[in-house]
Order: C-alpha cells, then structure tokens, then sequence
C-alpha cells in the first residue's frame, strides 16, 4: 500500500497521514515508516478520535494546516463506511488538494458513499460477522474474522 501511495502521489513532497483511534494510528505509523524506507518524503502524523458508533464529533491530535495538502485517512476496517465519512469532516473545512482513505480489511457492505482508495484486503461477510484487528505496541499482530 505504501508503494501505491507514493504512485499516485509521486509529485506531492508532503503528506499528512491521519489515523484513526488505536488500530488505524497503528497502521498509520507503520505506513509512515515504509514511505520514508522508499522515498525520503515528508510526512506528518496527526490521530482522529471519534465514537464510530455515534460520530458526532471528531477530534484531532493536533491543529495543522491542510490546505491545498494530500491527506490519507486511515483505519483498520471499512464496514459501512460510516466512520470514515464522518472523520473526514476537520479535514474538509480546510480546503486540502486531496483526501484518500486507506484500510487494511474492506469489508462490503457500504451503507454510505465511502470506497477506499487503498485497501489491503477486500473480505465479503455476512453482517452477523465482524472482523477484528489485533495490534500490540506498534505491530499489527493480524486480523480476525469472528
């Protein structure tokens, strides 16, 4: 994924990367690191709080510029696509270049116009079954269908 990151934003010199609470800040830093072991490009990690079962406000770990700036928007799984439209709303107030999203397990069942750019796997599910992303410290240990 971070290979197709810089791909499609091979002419960019700066990208924000924010990660969405616990599991998506994991993987957000991890991404982080692998664009900077590819290409020496500036990056800046900011995290996004919210309930994803009722969003109504979304919080960022600090106050930074987005204007005319590519964002990626990350999180661990997109069910819905609930969570990631409603953490996008900081971000649009602001007017940046360009807003991507990434998720490590896309589940299809979109109830809200959200399709991730990047997605590390696509699984089809039932709606009874969840999928669960385990992370320890900085590592993401897998990911569970359960």
């Amino acid at each position: 994924m971070a290979y197709e990151i810089l791909e499609n934003n091979y002419d960019e010199n700066e990208l924000i990367l924010a990660g969405i609470r616990e599991s998506g800040s994991v993987i957000a830093r991890n991404i982080e690191k692998l664009l900077k072991e590819i290409k020496n490009i500036s990056t800046e990690l900011i995290m996004v709080s919210l309930d994803k079962k009722l969003p109504e406000e979304v919080v960022l770990s600090r106050s930074l510029s987005f204007q005319n700036k590519v964002v990626i928007l990350i999180d661990d799984v997109s069910n819905s696509g609930k969570t990631l439209l409603y953490a996008l709303k900081p971000f649009l107030e602001s007017h940046p270049k360009k807003i991507q999203t990434l998720v490590l397990v896309e589940r299809t069942h979109t109830a809200f116009p959200v399709k991730p750019d990047y997605v590390g796997l696509s699984v089809a599910t039932t709606l009874q079954e969840h999928i669960f992303v385990e992370v320890d410290g900085d590592t993401v240990k897998g990911a569970w269908l359960e």
